[in-house]
């Protein structure tokens, strides 16, 4: 699938190394966001689509998993080689289902081939651990298998990099896939599946199957389907998590975030307000470490918030396959209708709105635009510090003392990422020590982990125990055995007869 035949394409299932019609006459549109045009038709598929997938899988795992990790580990070499020769068309792709910048689009595929190249590496990390003499003449050794079908469920913020977190991982350490990306923005998992297949991966062990709820619900529920991986909003988390643990599958679902980002007397206030536009407006608030709460000491409030707002003039908005434009739109109508309601609470609620983007947003014309929104003497208990937004609107709460800034911090149920603005050692230490966040930023405004590490929220921003990417991710595919051994030693005159054990 090119992007030329994007505007006309009617998507398939990808079963069994075959694109097959889905067994439904239910579809979603996919919307180019910054106009407003259908572009793709997503099938809704049925629970008999996902049963035939996951068979297809089932009927492959046990090809695969005999398959030797090397030449899994090839297989993983030449698909990153043909992710980067396509990486201009794949970024176009995502521009276009997404809404994202260009060059947002070029750097969020950049982190997903990032993925790639650690699994790159897997044989040394599926090795196991042995110990020789345990007691007298016996060893024990672990060793690593894979689980067998596994499933993955990816959200519509990051429909490039997040499929390339699951699969070659989930693959390259011996399972079988079955992907079900987001019916919003399916294409660029369509079309990295389609190299993936040209890699040379073979027929079964990769899968697609678009839907919805009916799709999801029979891959939690499907009993051939051992660990399911969700990246989403809180409350979809929750229920995977739930869901999934009840039909006895592993899981781990990503889920909410409100990040936190704590700016003291003593930080530099231009690159920090510089930093804090990038995190919150960058991907038009899109992505779950998006800087969403400032919490400022008050002897440099002010001047933050001027510097915020001067620097939030500077963006450039408008659809993103003009590369020149810095923004783009939010994902969805609804959304951008979403997104002025909480406008709205925050004013109602007596937060000050110091810049207001919905003008802005709506001069564009087409598509679902919102400029970079910004309150200030925001609240805690406000729904606009509290509730997860995902769209171009930060909020400013002002605190006396860094000590009241962690308990404002701590106070959130989400735990993703928190970040702190200092030049002071002794502040970022005890910060990185107090600040309840499994992802902390020192003068960062994403504090996003490269792949070799674990992708680790905490709160409700996770569920489960083992995070995506990393030695979590190739613990979280894997199931180890330990084998305990013991030899015995023959008469070498009277081989056959009684052996006396090796003392």
């Amino acid at each position: 699938m090119s992007t030329q035949q994007v505007e006309t394409f009617l998507l398939k299932n990808f079963i069994n190394g075959s694109w097959v019609d889905a067994r439904t006459d239910r579809f979603e549109e996919v919307i180019n966001p910054a106009t407003d045009e259908t572009i793709a038709k997503t099938p809704l598929s049925s629970r008999e689509d996902v049963a035939q997938a996951v068979a297809a899988a089932k009927a492959a795992f046990e090809g695969w998993r005999e398959t030797p990790i090397t030449e899994r580990s090839k297989l993983m070499f030449k698909l990153h080689a043909l992710l980067l020769e396509h990486q201009e068309e794949l970024a176009e792709l995502i521009t276009k289902e997404n809404g994202k910048t260009y060059h947002e689009a070029y750097a969020e595929l950049l982190r997903g081939f990032e993925s790639v190249e650690f699994v790159c590496g897997l044989p040394t990390l599926m090795m196991g651990d042995n110990l020789l003499n345990v007691s007298r003449g016996i060893d024990t050794q672990m060793v690593r298998f894979p689980l067998g079908v596994v499933a993955g469920i990816t959200p519509f913020n990051f429909p490039g990099m997040l499929p390339l977190w699951m699969f070659p991982l989930a693959i390259a350490c011996g399972n079988t896939f079955v992907l079900k990306p987001s019916e919003k923005t399916p294409l660029s998992a369509v079309r990295i599946v389609e190299l993936a297949q040209k890699a040379g991966v073979p027929d079964g062990v990769i899968n697609i199957v678009h839907g919805a709820h009916d799709a999801v619900n029979g891959l939690l529920e499907h009993t051939d389907v051992k660990a399911v991986s969700f990246i989403g909003s809180q409350p979809v988390a929750e229920y995977i998590y739930k869901t999934a643990s009840k039909h006895g599958k592993r899981v781990q679902a990503l889920a909410g975030a409100k990040n936190h980002h704590l700016v003291m007397p003593d930080a530099d206030l231009d690159k920090t307000a510089e930093i804090l536009v990038n995190s919150a407006f960058g991907c038009a608030g899109e992505r779950c470490l998006a800087a969403s709460v400032v919490v400022a000491h008050e002897a440099i409030a002010d001047k933050l918030a001027k510097k915020i707002v001067q620097y939030s003039d500077r963006l450039v908005m408008g659809p993103g396959e003009d590369r020149r434009n810095e923004m783009g739109p939010v994902i969805r109508q609804s959304q951008l209708e979403r997104a002025h309601s909480y406008i709205q609470q925050g004013e109602e609620s007596g937060a000050k709105l110091i810049r207001d983007g919905r003008e802005e947003g709506a001069r564009i014309g087409k598509g679902y635009f919102l400029g970079p929104t910004v309150f200030d003497y925001a609240h805690p208990d406000m729904s606009i510090i509290k509730d997860e937004i995902f769209a171009p609107v930060l909020s400013m709460v002002r605190v006396q003392s860094f000590d009241e800034g962690i308990e404002t911090i701590s106070k959130s149920r989400f735990g993703n990422g928190a970040c702190v603005y200092t030049n002071s050692g002794v502040y970022a230490r005890d910060f990185v020590q107090r600040v309840e966040a499994g992802m902390v930023g020192v003068n960062i405004g994403l504090p996003a982990p490269m792949s070799f590490f674990p992708f680790s929220g905490w709160k409700d921003s996770f569920y489960g125990d083992l995070h995506a990417n990393g030695k979590d991710g190739v613990e979280f595919y894997t199931k180890k055995k330990v084998v305990t051994t013991r030899w015995y030693k023959g008469d070498e005159n009277s081989i056959g007869q009684k052996r006396d054990f090796v003392k």
